[in-house]
This record gives structure tokens, sequence and C-alpha cells, in this order.
């Protein structure tokens, strides 16, 4: 009989026991609603499906002049005119088997052998029966979603059909393989011993002529006096804070002389010193340095660097291969007459005239609870490992988890361990450009590679997965020898 004719008798019932690992599928069941099937097993290996089971043969009920035909067939749960049989077995009564024989010996075939059967077996009818089944078909795509059906066909003498019935062995051959989610590398970074901090900030103050006494109401000193005592009272208002030391560095404009500007600059610099101890009460002890750094010709290069000022490659020409410092005056203003010299002292040089300061200070420890409210306010006070400590709090697929990450690897954003877990974050969102993007920052540190692996293999590319999971294992790595092995279910299950 025909599987095309049969298929459209067989139902979906039945439950289905499936074990999957690595390359090699399985499914196993005892069949209780089909008598005759006492176990089965079928599994997939390279390009072959092998299916064995034990036939119950003396449960079969068949005439002496009768036949059964006992077909495993592979049907697609998705379209079910795809099929394909294994081999069959084939059953006689004893006279239907002599006459079988009979046809061997006269013509060397039978009215079966188109069927090309796995066996022939003789119907015992006075002891017990059993048979061993085994047989293979190449594996197809569609197998991965398909039930198995075994098929049992009567027939007579005259080779008349009796009927058939088809019953479903398993629901589905090979469970969907469900692969684990690859394992991300978050690091906790250990604590500071000492969370050392400093800012840079500048004050434009200006002076009279060749003067370096600091008066607030000349030009637009009010101004920047008042940034500074804003910047100062912060620091020294904020108990989380202990000034640890500041450095002042005084700069001028390049013209006059180079010494002179430099002596003239350090003055400055000291009298911006005497203004922080008399007005707030700096302890001059901890000012590590005060230095008069002379004309800024770096400042200058910058600036005419990035404006529109005619000349202006000249300029540089000249900062940067003349010397000394005092010849650059000479040939600047000899550019377009002195009209360029003139736009340089009127426009660039008052802001050369500058006085940098760097406070340090020592920053105390947080509770994560003081550091959830702090990473919202002053993030930069809190270390790495207060940061991951206060992400903790918060669910991985939270916005909060990531947002805590980003900012981690934006404050601290030459530090390989903010960079590997902000990757972390971008991957659990799907973002996997932007994750590989950080991770490349920092692909020569052993533990970024278990998570280059992952955004390696979620973005198809397995062969550089799989090498980046080795290297990282060679590491004593133990999340990337798991990911390895999801990395071997995904490619076996694509086979």
């Amino acid at each position: 009989m025909s599987t095309k004719r049969l298929n459209n008798k067989i139902i979906l019932a039945f439950f289905l026991l499936c074990a999957v690992y690595g390359k090699h599928l399985m499914a196993q069941s005892p069949i209780a609603d089909i008598p005759i099937v006492k176990q089965s097993q079928i599994s997939k290996e390279g390009n072959l499906v092998s299916f064995d089971m034990e036939l119950n043969l003396h449960l079969i009920e068949i005439g002496k002049n009768e036949m059964v035909i006992i077909t495993p067939l592979l049907q697609s749960n998705k379209d079910s005119v795809i099929n394909e049989s294994f081999p069959p077995l084939v059953v006689n009564g004893p006279v239907r088997d002599k006459v079988m024989k009979r046809q061997e010996t006269l013509t060397s075939q039978n009215d079966i052998d188109d069927l090309k059967p796995v066996g022939i077996i003789r119907k015992d009818r006075r002891t017990p029966q059993t048979y061993m089944y085994h047989a293979n078909l190449p594996y197809k795509s569609w197998m991965k979603d398909a039930s198995l059906v075994l098929i049992t066909e009567n027939r007579g003498c005259a080779d008349c059909d009796l009927g058939s019935e088809s019953k479903i062995l398993l629901a589905r051959v090979f469970q969907e393989i469900i692969i684990p989610p690859f394992q991300l590398t978050y690091i906790e970074p250990a604590p500071e011993p000492v969370k050392a901090r400093s800012e840079r900030h500048t004050a434009s103050l200006s002076f009279q002529l060749d003067r370096y006494n600091l008066l607030r109401d000349y030009q637009n000193n009010a101004v920047e006096m008042d940034k500074v005592e804003k910047i100062i009272k912060e620091i020294q208002s904020n108990e989380d804070l202990t000034v640890t030391e500041l450095s002042i560095e005084g700069f001028a404009s390049p013209e006059g002389g180079f010494e002179y500007n430099r002596n003239l600059s350090g003055n400055r610099a000291n009298s911006f010193a005497d203004f922080l101890v008399t007005r707030y009460q700096v302890n001059r002890g901890q000012m590590k340095k005060i230095s008069g750094m002379g004309e800024d010709w770096n400042g200058l290069r910058k600036i005419v660097e990035s404006s529109s000022l005619a000349y202006k490659n000249e300029i540089i020409q000249i900062i940067d291969s003349v010397f000394p410092p005092d010849a650059r005056d000479v040939r600047l203003r000899k550019i377009s007459g002195g009209e360029v010299y003139q736009q340089l002292l009127k426009e660039f040089y008052p802001q050369l005239r500058r006085t940098d300061y760097i406070i340090g200070y020592n920053v105390r420890d947080f509770s994560v609870d003081e550091a959830k409210i702090m990473i919202k306010n002053n993030p930069e006070l809190l270390s790495l490992n207060e940061m991951y400590l206060v992400a903790a709090t918060y669910p991985k697929e939270s916005k909060e988890f990531k947002e805590v990450f980003d900012i981690a690897a934006r404050l601290y954003s030459d530090d390989p361990i903010a960079a590997i877990n902000s990757a972390a974050t971008e991957f659990e969102i799907g973002n996997f450009s932007e994750a590989l993007k950080l991770l490349e920052k920092v692909k020569v540190d052993s533990r970024a590679w278990n998570n280059l692996g992952v955004v390696h293999a979620k973005m198809g590319d397995m062969k550089t997965a799989k090498d980046y999971f080795e290297r990282a294992i060679s590491r004593g790595d133990a999340l990337a020898k798991i990911n390895e092995s999801i990395l071997e279910q995904i490619e076996a299950n694509q086979e």
C-alpha cells in the first residue's frame, strides 16, 4: 500500500521523550499503545538517521496464507506530503512463506522484491517470537520537525488488500534543541584603597602691565574670582572630600622677553596662592607646586589652529620651527606688515594670560544605598567597584542596570573593566555592534575574550567566536568553556 494513501489516516497524538546532546540527536520511547513494538530508538549521527525497534511478532494476528508488511515512516509535521519510509519488514503466514520461497526457487525473485524489505520472517505460531529491526535513512533538513509513524499493511493470498493502519510512534522525532544562553563576563572591580581624585580649573585673571598684584576690580577679575570662590567653597563644604594638595600654574602671553615672562608668570601664580590662603584659608602647606610656566606657545598654537585667522599656517610654522622663542615675536611682527600681530595681541594673547589650579582630594567610601543616590548626582565620586555594586541591585534587563555601566564606561574610559562590563550590557539589549566596538578597544585583555566570543557568535562569525573562546579557555576562563559547548550545540543543530 502506498505511503501517500496512508497519510490522510495519520492522526497527531502521543507523547515524546527526547534527549539531545551536542552532535548526537536521539529519541527513545517504550510504545504503550502499540503492543507489537516493545521499544524503539531513533538517532541522528552525521548525515544518517538510524532507527531501531524490538517487535513482538507473536502478537501479530495473521492467516496461514497472509502477509503483514510493517513500515516505519518519517513524515514532516509542517507538510504531510513530505515523508520518507524506512525499509519494511515482511511477516508471512506459514503457507504464504512456502509460496514465496517456491517463487524464489523458480524465478530467483518473489512478488515483494520491489519493496526492498529489511527482512522476510515466517510467523511462528507456537513460541514467542521477537525481531530486532534496524535501518537507516539519509538525513534531510525537514526531518528536524517530523513524526515517526508505524504502518502495518495486511495482504491476502492473492495479494489482495485486507486493510492497514498507521500509528504515531513519536509525535516529534527530534525535539527542538533548546540552546542555553551564552554566559557573559561581568567583572567586579577591586575596591580602591584610596579614592584619590583631582580637578583642573582655569582662572583667566587680568593683571596690570608688568604687575603681579591681583586686583578684584580690575577688568573681568570679579567674575573670575566668583567662579573660583564657587569651586573652592563647594569642595571645602563637601564632607565627603578631604583636600590633599593644590597645584598652581601661571601662564603668560608671548609678547616681551621669554625669561621676563617666566618670572612674571611665577609671581602671578604666587599672588593667586596668597589670594586662596587669605580669602579661603587654604593651607599653603598643601600647595604641592606653585610654578610660572612662562609663555604659553602651545596654547597659542591650539587657538590659532582652530581659528579662521589669515596666515594661520605661517603662524603655526613659526611657532613650530623658530628658536629661541624670542625670535618668534620678531617673525610674527613681520607678517602682513604687522597687521596680523596686532590681531594676535588683541584677540588671542589675552586668552593665554591665565592661572590654572589643580585641586587634589580623597573621597570617602560610600555604602550601596549612598552610592545609588550619588550615581545620579556626583558619579565622579564613585569608584568602579561602588558602581558595580549599585548595578548589582538592579535586574540585568532593567534600564537602570545598563545606565550604571554606561556611566562607568564614560567616566573610566581608559579602564578595560568598565569597557567589558558596558559591552555586556549592550549585548543584553541586542546592541551587538556597539558591544563589539567597546570590546575592540580592549581586545588585547584576556578578560574580554569570552565576551568577544559571545558577540562574534551572535553576529554569525562562528570561527572567530570559537577562536576567542579557545583563547579564553587557555587562560582558565570557565565561562568560555561553557560557551564553547553552547557554540558546538548551535553548529550541530544547523547541520
